[in-house]
């Protein structure tokens, strides 16, 4: 496998292993962090593996959390606490790719 096979590889992980595991808050994007870094095999390639799953999260929780609304404002405190979840959860992700990447 190559470079950029590394690195889409971790990042499906991530993503993947992250949906799963939401119903676990911090621990389950954690694991996903870790397996994922692993598979990045490196930790410059976990970091960058990480970015990618993080904010595709953010953005979906957005948008679906403005999009089963019927008045815009409502929509939008709402998407704005959609994205507050995902980056309180994104935190778990962060250092589960560090510590996974240091042990790849």
């Amino acid at each position: 496998m190559g470079y950029r096979d590394d690195i889409a590889a971790g990042m499906s992980v991530m993503l993947m292993l992250s949906i799963l595991l939401s119903w676990v808050p911090g621990l389950g994007t954690l694991i996903a962090g870790i397996v994922g870094g692993r598979v990045a095999s490196g930790f410059s390639q976990a970091t960058i593996a990480m970015l990618l799953p993080g904010i595709m999260i953010g953005l979906l929780l957005f948008y679906l959390a403005g999009l089963f609304t019927a008045l815009p404002v409502i929509g939008l405190v709402a998407a704005m606490g959609g994205l507050t979840l995902a980056s309180v959860q994104v935190g778990g992700l962060v250092v589960g790719a560090l510590i996974g990447g240091m042990l790849a």
